[in-house]
């Protein structure tokens, strides 16, 4: 069971109603560089589509590209005020679910929805909440998802001490805030900007990202 995790989700829907509506028209559309295939309002659709299509048992081709961009599609002339309308009817419902779903797929979704939290973060300027309980349940899910997907071990160090993930003889020991690691992971940082934290070798960053669909980024987010 998964309370906390639903707890967890609660907290960042209400984070993300306060950035979104706060921002303006022209800002919510405008590219967001850590997904530039989509605007701010399409990360908005795609976080409301995830509950909408989870809720009611859409889930073909659950995660693939085809099945968020349908998210998006499908929202694309709605307003912020309807997105954020939908949401409060599934997200509860959404919740209720991650409460009684196995950790492992709750986890999984608070990591993408806090990465997503923070795409919109980045994109309309306003950072914080980057010690979030989300943050923290996504970072868990994704430092284990690499143990269970066989990557290469290695030793994250972050505030609250070091976390081994992987498997096999250790590759590295690295050393950077966990936000940053938790950004790194999801494709969110630069190769320089990896290799720019304290590595106990030479410096591979590509070692750092949490799945294959993950790749570094070519230019800085300036996070």
């Amino acid at each position: 069971m998964s309370e906390s995790h639903a707890v967890a989700y609660r907290a960042l829907r209400s984070r993300v109603r306060e950035v979104v509506e706060a921002a303006d028209t022209d800002a919510m559309l405008a590219v967001v560089p850590a997904t530039p295939e989509w605007r701010a309002h399409d990360v908005l659709a795609h976080l409301v589509g995830v509950n909408d299509d989870v809720v009611n048992g859409r889930l073909d081709g659950l995660a693939s590209d085809a099945w968020t961009q349908a998210q998006v599609d499908s929202r694309a002339e709605r307003s912020t005020g309807e997105l954020l309308a939908e949401w409060d009817l599934v997200g509860p419902q959404f919740e209720a679910l991650l409460a009684a779903a196995p950790a492992e797929i709750a986890g999984q979704a608070l990591f993408d929805a806090a990465t997503h939290e923070h795409d919109l973060r980045n994109a309309l300027g306003v950072p914080g909440a980057r010690d979030s309980d989300a943050v923290d349940t996504g970072w868990q899910w994704i430092v284990g998802a690499r143990t269970r997907a066989g990557a290469h071990a290695m030793c994250f160090v972050v505030e609250a001490g070091e976390q081994s993930s992987g498997v096999g003889d250790l590759m590295a020991r690295v050393e950077a805030s966990r936000f940053e690691l938790f950004r790194a992971i999801s494709g969110r940082r630069t190769e320089s900007e990896i290799a720019g934290y304290a590595w106990d070798r030479e410096p591979a960053p590509a070692l750092v990202l949490g799945a294959d669909i993950f790749t570094m980024r070519d230019t800085s987010l300036g996070e």
